[in-house]
């Protein structure tokens, strides 16, 4: 007889709305787990019709399994409350994580259509679970008798941050405002996916066109093929340079056409603020407003404080003072490389009338001021760097040299595009341990950006293994041409393997503390820790060598690339923390302020903070800013420079201690990659580091310790 599930009913803002009724059977490839390796998703089985029913079935499964938690009328206890909750909603799990794979980086209508479904009924169903008052008077039953106990330590660290999960969700409030929560929580659930699919589009539509070839001047014939590829893509004539998701795009470094720089800096600028279906601004106003009054309903003066009390910073208040410590110092490198700019182009119109650097000069005259001041040439560079090598004996290879792990391509494991790759990783001792997914090149259909995630996650409990991805949104070249890539796209692949690695090298009990499951204050520092081997000498010795030829990178072109590491220094923090701070401002309103006109808000944000530098924008501008709207760092994108600073400091240690080497790689392994968020985080890194971490080292490493 087959089994039959039927998604049912779930609690929507105040009262119960039934789901839509779908049938879930074994004919769904999600109704067991996965029989192919470390339970990879069978992808070749997977249609675009199946994930519904299976997230709809996985919901009403977990659902009814906290439930029996809840009604369990022996008193509770951490084996019978605690350890039942990590092993509920494994059929969700599995579905959430191939359809969020997949509607990220490989999306269509359907799927699109099939978000905005799931997205609010998502929303209630985590409060289904965190404003359950039975279930959590439960865990708080465990939770006040935890110093009787005699947990473990990772047990001790479960118990603690799942009783501050339901708390931070609202488990405490009356029910009253428990109906409130759930409105507020699904109308958000429902204005960020509208975020993510507008800007998706407006990011599509805003690429550049052109049918004057001229207009490309610049550009390499490889770049400009790619470009034609990307019109007859989308069945047009001519030329198309498709946006990334960053403000500057790649392209302004070698146009040299002054209008076509404008333009695509201009379409890159109001991509999302055309005042079509696909602006974005009342999106993200709604969504700021009701996230600073749904903070106050929490208990909190505003969003920020809400969301970084269980961060390592823990207030807004030292966020705050950490980056506007490094305002004056940025901005003052800023403008000075501002000057050398504007005396690039002050000489080259000399005897005309000349111009003012604008923002879509910068990259153009900076890479002029970096060749005369180094003489170094980007075009010199790139034929170094094709993207195969540069994963297989960089990546890789520095990985292997740390950590003593091997990669294996296997072809027999299903994908979700053709331009994927999976390897499967093997431990020192020749233990299989995790398999690695590859999706580096850009589509129309990928949301922008790179990023880390997982189809599988490590735990003893559950007796998992990793299976971990990885996607970016890299140039991809015309058929037939060789995928050469710049220096910052080499560091875009550690950064997203050093996230993999803190989740293939998991080694914990519990599913929710394993990996990178950690403050997102803490998450970015194994990535951006990752990004310093790219360019140390045994590493960048063994990838950097011509995709013709095979010869190694000339001594004299590596001596450049190190010098000008610190080029330009002043204008990538700058733009950092200009993001940083809006985000930051945004989600520090108060929940009595009105509906703010983002364009208005924003410029005032940047001139309270002194980031108004007219040629330096932000990195992300608020209506394209998908960290903060669509992902999971509102409040949190000064992250990134929090975890500069711990990466700087933990690179300090290995540059006192021997480097690059397996011992080092083993002892970071066992006391950061492994652990997870099964400890105080910053008890971790000072236990590893031997003391807390300084801004000292981040100072020297990126050349702001100089005037």
């Amino acid at each position: 007889m087959t089994a039959l599930v039927t998604a049912g009913v779930l609690a929507l803002g105040s009262e119960a709305v039934p789901a839509q009724s779908v049938t879930f059977d074994q004919a769904n490839p999600f109704f067991a787990p996965s029989t192919l390796p470390f339970q990879a998703p069978p992808f070749d089985k997977i249609k675009d019709a199946d994930y519904e029913p299976a997230i709809e079935a996985g919901m009403t499964q977990q659902l009814a399994q906290m439930q029996v938690i809840a009604d369990n009328p022996a008193a509770p206890t951490f084996a019978n409350t605690l350890i039942p909750m990590e092993e509920s909603g494994l059929l969700l799990g599995r579905a959430m994580a191939a359809f969020s794979a997949v509607a990220g980086a490989n999306t269509n209508p359907f799927l699109q259509n099939t978000e905005a479904k799931l997205a609010p009924r998502l929303a209630a169903h985590s409060d289904a679970i965190h404003l359950n008052q039975k279930l959590f008077a439960r865990v708080a039953a465990v939770y006040q008798q935890r110093d009787l106990l005699k947990l473990d330590p990772e047990s001790m660290r479960l118990l603690e941050v799942t009783y501050d999960e339901f708390v931070h969700s609202g488990a405490n409030l009356s029910g009253v405002d428990k109906d409130k929560l759930k409105q507020m929580n699904e109308e958000l659930s429902t204005l960020s996916n509208t975020f993510s699919t507008r800007l998706l589009e407006a990011t599509k539509d805003a690429a550049y066109k052109t049918s004057d070839k001229a207009a490309l001047a610049g550009l390499s014939v490889a770049e400009i093929t790619a470009a034609a590829q990307s019109a007859a893509s989308r069945k047009a004539d001519g030329y198309v340079v498709p946006l990334q998701n960053t403000t500057q795009q790649p392209e302004l470094t070698s146009l040299s056409t002054r209008s076509t720089r404008q333009a695509i800096f201009e379409n890159s600028w109001g991509r999302a603020e055309r005042g079509n279906a696909n602006d974005t601004r009342d999106t993200i106003a709604r969504i700021a407003q009701l996230r600073a009054q749904r903070a106050r309903l929490l208990g909190y003066s505003s969003h920020a404080a809400w969301k970084l009390e269980d961060q390592m910073a823990k207030t807004p208040e030292a966020a705050l003072k950490f980056m506007d410590a490094l305002v004056p110092i940025a901005t003052a490198k800023a403008a000075r490389e501002q000057k050398e700019i504007q005396s690039v182009i002050d000489a080259q119109h000399a005897g005309d009338a000349g111009f003012q650097v604008e923002p879509w000069d910068w990259d153009f005259y900076s890479e002029q001021v970096r060749k005369a001041k180094y003489d170094l040439d980007e075009a010199q560079v790139k034929p170094y760097f094709e993207i195969n090598n540069v994963l297989e004996n960089g990546v890789f290879y520095a990985a292997h040299q740390l950590y003593g792990i091997s990669f294996k391509e296997r072809k027999d494991i299903p994908v979700w595009q053709s331009d994927v790759r999976v390897f499967e990783v093997t431990d020192a001792d020749g233990r299989p341990m995790a398999l690695f997914y590859c999706d580096y090149f850009k589509r129309d259909n990928k949301q922008g950006g790179a990023w880390m995630s997982e189809f599988v996650g490590e735990s003893k409990l559950l007796h998992t293994l990793p299976v971990v991805y990885n996607v970016a949104n890299l140039p991809k070249p015309a058929p037939g041409e060789p995928a050469l890539i710049t220096f910052s796209d080499v560091t875009t692949m550690f950064h997203e393997f050093g996230h993999a690695l803190h989740g293939m090298f998991a080694n914990t009990n519990y599913p929710s503390l394993s990996g990178t499951a950690t403050a997102r204050d803490f998450v970015e520092f194994p990535s951006q820790f990752n990004e310093h081997w790219a360019i140390y000498p045994e590493v960048f010795n063994h990838y950097a060598k011509h995709y013709k030829t095979g010869a190694p990178m000339p001594v004299e072109l590596v001596a450049k690339i190190k010098k000008a590491e610190n080029f330009n220094e002043g204008y990538k923090l700058t733009e950092l923390l200009a993001a940083a701070e809006l985000d930051m401002q945004w989600h520090a309103l108060l929940a009595d302020a009105p509906l703010q006109n983002p364009d208005i808000f924003e410029k005032q944000a940047l001139t309270r903070t002194h980031l108004d530098l007219h040629a330096v924008p932000p990195r992300y501008r608020s209506s394209y800013f998908s960290h903060i709207w669509g992902g999971g760092y509102s409040a949190g994108y000064y992250a990134y420079l929090w975890t500069e600073m711990l990466d700087d400091d933990a690179y300090q240690w290995f540059d006192l201690n021997g480097g690059l080497t397996r011992a080092n790689g083993d002892r970071f392994r066992q006391m950061i990659l492994s652990r997870g968020n099964t400890e105080d985080l910053t008890k971790m890194y000072a236990a590893w580091r031997g003391s807390v971490p300084h801004v000292d080292a981040m100072m020297k490493y990126r050349g702001l310790d100089q005037k």
